[in-house]
């Protein structure tokens, strides 16, 4: 088999991956979240508040970027966040970050929005180096904290890449996405929010 036609092989497999979740998702729920995604799941932790369904609160992490930078996700309350998990391997990943970087670029600060693209590095073949080659490789100017041990993905229950949680000013959950969103999608999705 030649490398193209694997690579159509690989691109249907996650595709196909991607539709069962989201229907088998759909069907479990009484109501879907969105139109453009999938649906709410269930309340993660002991804190009544948190959770991860629309209109809960958003749990709160503090994770370093490559620069040792310490992001902390409560400490962004005012903003719009569009929070991103992600890996280097993972094809639809590797289609979404350009749409992510043009509008960031573009229009975040606009928008009041801030991108953080959690990349799960426990998963990383070529560790820390295979993300900073990956970000100097697609000129990513957001921050892209790294879950080293995984908690955060784990407490986020995120099992398909890209996933991403929309949060409203407020730290409260408007959507999420499970697959890779274009520049229009965004936009949508931040003019949907408060």
């Amino acid at each position: 088999m030649n490398k193209k036609v694997m690579g159509y092989v690989i691109a249907a497999l996650v595709i196909g991956s991607m539709v069962v979740f989201m229907i088998r998702s759909n069907m479990n729920d009484a109501k879907p979240i969105t139109d453009v995604a999938v649906a709410d799941t269930a309340t993660v932790g002991t804190d009544e508040e948190t959770g991860l369904g629309q209109g809960d609160l958003a749990p709160d992490f503090s994770l370093e970027t490559l620069d040792g930078t310490v992001i902390r996700l409560s400490e962004l309350k005012g903003k719009k966040v569009i929070l991103n998990f992600w890996a280097t391997w993972c094809p639809p990943c590797k289609a979404e970050m350009p749409h992510m970087q043009n509008y960031y670029k573009n229009e975040s600060e606009d928008d009041n929005v801030e991108i953080i693209a959690v990349n799960l590095t426990t998963g990383e073949k070529l560790g820390v180096k295979g993300v900073e080659d990956f970000i100097d490789s697609y000129g990513l100017t957001f921050p892209v904290p790294m879950d080293k041990e995984g908690v955060v993905s784990d407490k986020y229950q995120v099992f398909y890449m890209p996933t991403t949680f929309m949060i409203q000013t407020d730290g409260t959950i408007a959507q999420k996405i499970v697959g890779p969103m274009d520049e229009n999608m965004i936009r949508d999705l931040v003019d949907s929010m408060d």
